[in-house]
């Protein structure tokens, strides 16, 4: 019997605690011969990351295989030609190597001089059982303070730098004949996906050579072939497959205005996989493809599971990868290419009973604008026939990132309750070439803020959302979206704001208060110093607290690199004594995003029970935040 109940009341086996289950925690899946390994997110155990083969934990507690490279981390272990697996260690940052039989890790890598003071990422093989990666050397007291190199790290321990080419560079990989090495590198004030050039040395050379990319020309991801290098890399504005040859010329295998890359936050991923001789796998804005160069094509494989991540590896016809769908977030994946069999190595399909309460997400566009909209949907509820539903604008990360049409289960818990959700992809994202990607430059801050507002604004003119029961949510970048919104428009009745940028300013290398990776991505998304400064100030959220058009809730954890609490802790000393009702949850011990499972069930219930104060409804089973005003 479907009761009649109104929205955000509705009860739902969707827990909190489910969103902290490891489903959307497996990463870096890899194949070494036939044995399939991957990193899995424990929230249950601290949050730490674990070491798994064929679905076996092989890294016991408290062994923590990530690093802090870029603070976003890169790919943290490796498989050595002698089964012996090399990784980084979270808790000293060191490098360390064990067997799969005796997992017993021994240091590789020396102990830093200061705490974290050496950090290591994106390990790849190199000659006689080294290990090649980047290294990062603290240098100073700065978060800026911070030097990188291109090293190999011998069996022994010895660690040799084999070169620097850019103040950021991704780990090198060594070519099959084992003459050359090559990488990505760049140099501030671009990011990754302005500006990103692949580079050859000579091993023992200190030279080297650019033979793709430039100051607005952006590789991301590079593979040897033979005496020639397979690159995506956008010259025309889309991440396409090149062959690049040592001396600079190029091939597209398949020019196309597609994305068959992405943006490289993290160091290590993997968007496209050689399958055979002039044929490869690629993952095409997100979804799972092979370009043949023969015919110049990219066809989509049909698979059940929509969304692919930049992790490919491929072994006779065979690829595993972590995909997820609308009913499933991450899971490692195999795909046998030859007769379409899809096995998954964790979780699986969704139980019928519970994937009744998952919403469908449609894709649409509002103009130009594409999002994603997830209706309320509970097959126990309806809502009285007058009534509309609330909805919440999320706002993705990045901001040079994009929203997926896949599950989240956070989504998932609010929409079950009768909550509607709509994910934008504001101008900005990812996915949808450079010139979209670049409608941001100069104007973060407008663009994203004006482009959420339209969406949320139409499914309210067009009855699909309650106009008076408007809200926004986001973290990171979305936080700073979603501060800068309740700061300068109407539109929103209130607004939850995780670990924020509130002051552009202070989120520079001038500033402090951001680390070396992010300190100068301001001056595309606004403008550089100092000519910017009093566009920096306008948009800064961070004085306009006692603006905001309705209740806020903070969320933010301390040891955050990335946002540091000091915004937050400013923004909600100004809320203090306002009259508007706010929260500020802080939360000990979690970096940029919670990763641990106490914390994200009390920050999601928060969330649940501020919109309830603020709509006018009470929702069963959570408990109540108390609201400062």
């Amino acid at each position: 019997m479907v009761k009649i109940a109104s929205y955000g009341t509705w009860t739902s086996p969707i827990k909190a605690g489910d969103t902290s289950k490891p489903g959307g925690g497996f990463q870096w899946a890899d194949l070494h011969g036939e044995r399939v390994w991957w990193a899995e997110s424990r929230p249950a155990e601290g949050g730490r990351v674990a070491l798994v083969r064929d679905g076996a934990d092989v890294l016991p507690a408290p062994w923590n295989a990530r690093n802090r490279v870029h603070e976003y981390g890169g790919r943290p272990f490796v498989v050595l030609a002698d089964d012996r697996v090399a990784f980084t260690h979270w808790d000293d940052q060191r490098v360390y190597v064990f067997h799969p039989d005796d997992p017993r890790p021994v240091a590789l890598t020396p102990e830093p001089p200061r705490h974290h003071g050496l950090r290591y990422a994106d390990l790849s093989a190199g000659p006689d059982g080294e290990v090649w990666c980047v290294r990062e050397t603290i240098t100073g007291d700065a978060r800026t303070d911070v030097r990188r190199d291109l090293v190999a790290i011998t069996a022994s321990g010895e660690v040799r730098v084999l070169g620097a080419s850019h103040h950021f560079m991704t780990g090198p990989k060594i070519s099959p004949d084992g003459t050359k090495l090559a990488w990505i590198g760049w140099n501030h004030p671009q990011m990754p996906w302005d500006g990103a050039e692949l580079c050859v040395a000579e091993v023992g050379s200190p030279a080297h050579r650019v033979v793709a990319g430039s100051a607005d020309e952006a590789v991301c991801q590079f593979e040897w072939e033979g005496e020639a290098l397979l690159a995506l890399t956008d010259p025309d504005g889309w991440w396409n497959l090149f062959r690049v040859h040592l001396d600079g010329t190029r091939t597209n295998l398949a020019p196309c205005e597609q994305e068959l890359g992405g943006p490289m936050w993290r160091l290590g991923n993997r968007w496209f996989a050689p399958l055979a001789p002039g044929r490869y796998l690629v993952v095409r804005s997100g979804h799972l493809a092979v370009l043949d160069e023969r015919s110049a094509t990219v066809t989509d494989v049909q698979t059940d599971l929509p969304t692919w991540a930049p992790e490919l590896s491929v072994r006779d016809g065979v690829v595993v990868c972590g995909a997820a769908g609308p009913a499933s977030e991450f899971e490692v994946v195999r795909l046998d290419l030859s007769n379409g069999e899809l096995t998954y190595l964790t979780g699986g399909p969704q139980d019928p009973a519970r994937a009744a309460y998952l919403p469908v997400p449609v894709e649409r566009m509002f103009g130009e604008i594409p999002a994603y909209v997830y209706a309320p949907s509970n097959p126990d509820f309806a809502a009285p026939e007058d009534e509309l539903p609330p909805y919440v604008v999320h706002v993705h990360g990045g901001p040079t990132g994009r929203a997926l049409p896949k599950l989240d289960t956070d989504i998932a818990y609010l929409t079950s309750r009768g909550i509607g959700v709509v994910a934008v992809n504001y101008g900005g994202s990812t996915g949808y070439g450079r010139a979209y990607r670049e409608r941001l430059r100069g104007q973060w801050g407008v663009v994203d803020v004006q482009d959420c507002a339209f969406v949320a604004q139409q499914l309210a003119k067009e009855g699909t959302a309650d106009p008076a029961r408007l809200a926004i949510r986001g973290g990171s970048a979305g936080g700073w979206t979603s501060a800068v919104s309740l700061t300068s428009t109407d539109v929103y009745r209130c607004g939850m704001v995780a670990f924020p940028i509130l002051d552009l300013a202070g989120w520079t290398s001038q500033g402090g208060e951001t680390h070396d990776f992010e300190s100068r991505y301001v001056e595309g998304l606004v403008g550089a110093l100092p000519e910017a400064a009093d566009r920096y100030r306008e948009r800064s959220p961070s004085a306009k607290a006692r603006s905001v058009s309705g209740p806020v809730l903070l969320l933010q954890g301390l040891e955050d690199e990335i946002c540091p609490p000091e915004q937050a802790d400013r923004f909600a000393a100004d809320l203090a004594g306002s009259g508007i009702p706010h929260a500020y949850l802080r939360f000990p011990g979690e970096q940029h995003g919670f990763r641990r499972a106490e914390n994200i069930k009390a920050a999601l219930e928060a969330e649940l029970s501020f919109y309830g104060q603020v709509f006018g409804f009470v929702p069963p089973g959570v408990p109540v935040l108390d609201l400062a005003e």
